[in-house]
């Protein structure tokens, strides 16, 4: 586990809009559960599997979890420990941004940074 980084998954689009005004608010699911969802770097293709198969436009956010007040770890229904933000997010916090792209299968593929997590398909 590392306590250091954790990490957002979001349309590229809302993305840009958070950076023209510093903070990022949530997505609408977000702001639904009263928290911005966040993953730890072992749970992102979980994540994406369940929450945004085949979809595309997608950016993931690599955010300094040290720099953030109001940050809990709370337990899921499926029992892991996810990071929730309860404030908005400063973009400041974010340290790198990476592009998911999906491959012909429609999974997206991970940055260099993640590829251990990577799932790998049946052939």
């Amino acid at each position: 586990m590392n306590l250091e980084f954790i990490f957002k998954i979001l349309d590229k689009e809302e993305w840009q809009k958070a950076k023209q005004a510093g903070t990022y608010n949530g997505s609408d699911k977000d702001k639904k559960d009263g928290y911005i969802h966040f993953s730890e770097e072992d749970q992102i293709p979980e994540t994406l599997k369940k929450h945004y198969s085949n979809k595309s436009n997608l950016i993931l956010l690599k955010v300094n979890a040290f720099k953030l007040e109001h940050l809990l770890w709370e337990q899921a229904s499926n029992g892991d420990m996810y990071p929730h933000l309860y404030s908005p997010l400063d973009i400041k916090n974010v340290v790198d941004e990476f592009d998911l792209f999906l491959d012909d299968d429609g999974t997206h593929i991970l940055p260099e940074i993640l590829k251990k997590y990577q799932f790998s398909r049946p052939r």
